[in-house]
């Protein structure tokens, strides 16, 4: 497996992840579990999913593959798109439940497609609840919106 670092996070992930969204398609849990120990099994360490994906099952699947130490070996990525503070924090909570987690190691904005969605990303609160669940240790890492909430924005 090649590993590179991710961005500036320090972090050395497989150059190769499994994505939560394709996990969570209509086949067997077990399946999709064996999947993803496998994947591991074979050094494969990043993890991508999102708090939506197929209403947060492609999350519950990853949570329980992930139990049994696997946890330990991945570097877990998830994503939320709450546009106020109060939807941020509570996407986060609910993906850490589904994942069985409790933190992930980096979470990003998801589904960033439209002209006024940074103003909403940035705006209500949003970068603030990314902080304080930085700061409470449920995330360890975030994108580039950590630098811009630095900044004063």
């Amino acid at each position: 497996m090649i590993y590179r670092t991710l961005g500036r996070t320090g972090e050395r992930v497989s150059a190769i992840g499994l994505g939560g969204y394709h996990i969570g398609n209509p086949r067997d849990e077990q399946e999709s579990i064996l999947l993803i120990r496998s994947a591991v099994d074979n050094g494969l360490t990043f993890m991508d999913n999102c708090w939506d994906y197929h209403d947060g099952q492609s999350e519950l699947r990853m949570g329980k593959a992930l139990r049994d130490g696997y946890r330990a070996k991945v570097f877990l990525m998830t994503k939320f798109d709450g546009r106020t503070k109060a939807a941020t924090a509570r996407q986060i909570d609910e993906s850490l439940q589904r994942l069985q987690t409790d933190h992930v190691d980096l979470m990003q904005y998801h589904e960033n497609i439209r002209l006024e969605d940074p103003d909403r990303f940035f705006n209500d609160g949003v970068v603030d609840a990314l902080l304080e669940a930085k700061k409470t240790g449920k995330i360890r890492a975030m994108g580039p919106q950590e630098r811009a909430g630095a900044s004063g924005r």
